[in-house]
């Protein structure tokens, strides 16, 4: 039976999973990462990256037979970037993906018709391009581009690798021609030379070097396969992988990302589109909104208890004994980037919650009409929204945010077993995803009727002057139907 390795390499550890193909686990590892930060700067050590996915792989592995491993395929966060020298070490720290220090404006200026076209039109400071001419100041002749999934997987090839169009996006790559657009580079001051190839994810990169095999424990011979950025490694272990399917993942903040067959182009900038194995496209954004404001509004308390406390107190999942629900606009941070984008949005809450329950389901509440949102924005765009809509993350262990969620989008839910990233690299390494990925239950909305608050939440977006009245309307329109 072949067994796939996936690798998550994120910004607080490394985690590899060894999964067959009938869907079992056979094992699985993490190891810690540390960040360096100050301000607007966060780097990590790239040796430290290879040195806890070698640990990481070795122990996944510690059960399964050589013979047997298939394949494997590493994501990683996007926008982070280093340069490295032609022996493939690293030159420099790696800028990660929240990195700031950056000036977006020149890139800006310079690939303007190109960005426009991809559909994103501006690039923020954090995006890998700025970060690239940042670090290109005091730069040698001879360094290398190189994106984190780029640097472990030089390393386990043991030569250099084509970068993946996932991981490329932030750094300028043309989506829809599939190559650099080296125009753009040239007035940059980028030399060519410096840039990988690039190929679709799920493209074979190599195999794995005798060198590589014995630190890591991973087969000499097997195939590194192209991988993804790590949103969209959780999209795939979600199963999120036909047109009008959608991922929503709510935790400390909530991303959606879904599949289209044509390229999304939104006029605010707050959807941007990845590129899918098969070359259909992932659109997707991230707002600011999620479970992070509870830990902040609600310190020390529990809450699951508060989960328990809610559903027993309300006659149906998101209704209320009497009168309007309260609704708590849970903004992490100060700004929105997603249904809107609106830099001096702050947190609202309608009503007057009586007690921390009545509290806690104002944060929920306000998170469901949130996503509902953002359904209604994609609606607006283009975007086919009809297809199975995927819950993951945090907020799925309480089963009142999950059933109010399904009631405020009036659709069922669906909820998997394992939706790790991890798991979308094995099934990008060429597990069968019909066998890899489970369905754990589908959530049925229950038939309360909470259009009358949420278009009160629509409301209040609008007049504060944060929503435009474009998808105001639309969302009053989907509403009425």
């Amino acid at each position: 039976m072949s067994v796939w390795i996936g690798v998550d390499l994120g910004t607080q550890s490394v985690r590899a999973m060894a999964v067959n193909e009938s869907g079992d686990v056979l094992g699985s590892a993490s190891r810690a990462l540390t960040s360096h930060r100050d301000g607007p700067r966060h780097e990590q050590d790239p040796e430290q990256w290879w040195r806890a996915l070698a640990e990481a792989t070795r122990e996944a592995l510690r059960d399964v037979p050589s013979a047997q491993v298939a394949g494997l395929a590493v994501d990683a966060t996007s926008g982070t970037v280093l340069l490295t020298g032609p022996s493939g070490r690293a030159l420099t720290p790696a800028l990660m993906y929240d990195d700031r220090r950056a000036d977006a404006e020149r890139v800006n200026e310079a690939g303007a018709a190109v960005w426009e076209r991809l559909g994103y039109r501006r690039m923020q400071p954090n995006w890998a391009l700025p970060k690239l001419l940042w670090l290109l100041r005091d730069a040698p002749a001879d360094a290398r581009l190189a994106h984190q999934s780029d640097f472990v997987n030089r390393r386990l090839v043991g030569h250099e690798v084509a970068t993946d169009l996932s991981n490329a996006l932030k750094t300028g790559v043309d989506l829809i021609e599939e190559r650099w657009p080296l125009e753009v580079f040239d007035e940059l001051g980028v030399p060519a030379g410096m840039l990988p190839e690039v190929v679709r994810p799920g493209t074979r990169l190599g195999v794995v070097c005798a060198a590589a095999a014995g630190e890591t424990g991973i087969p000499e011979g097997t195939p590194v396969i192209a991988g993804t950025t790590d949103g969209c490694a959780a999209q795939l272990g979600a199963g999120a992988l036909r047109p009008g399917s959608w991922n929503s993942v709510l935790g400390t903040t909530l991303v959606l990302k879904g599949v289209t067959k044509e390229l999304i182009h939104d006029p605010l900038g707050v959807v941007y589109s990845h590129r899918a194995p098969d070359g259909s496209w992932l659109p997707g954004g991230a707002s600011s909104t999620g479970a992070g404001v509870l830990s902040r509004d609600l310190p020390g308390r529990d809450l699951d208890a508060l989960s328990a406390e809610a559903a027993a107190r309300y006659s149906a999942f998101g209704g209320r004994p009497e009168g309007p629900p309260a609704v708590t606009y849970p903004l992490v941070s100060r700004g929105e980037r997603f249904p809107f984008a609106a830099p001096g949005a702050e947190g609202f809450t309608l009503g007057d919650p009586a007690d921390d329950v009545e509290r806690y389901a104002a944060i929920l509440l306000g998170a469901a009409f949130v996503e509902r949102l953002c359904f209604d924005y994609l609606h607006l765009l283009g975007a086919p929204v009809d297809g199975e809509i995927i819950l993951t993350g945090g907020a799925t262990k309480s089963a009142y945010w999950t059933q109010l969620r399904a009631d405020v989008l009036g659709r069922p839910v669906t909820l998997r077993e394992n939706a790790e990233p991890a798991l979308g690299m094995a099934v990008l390494a060429g597990g069968d995803p019909g066998r890899l990925i489970r369905t754990l239950a589908v959530v049925e909305p229950s038939g309360v009727d909470l259009r009358e608050p949420y278009l009160r939440f629509v409301a209040e977006l609008e007049g504060r002057g944060w929503l435009d009245p474009a998808p105001a309307a639309h969302a009053r329109e989907r509403a009425a139907r």
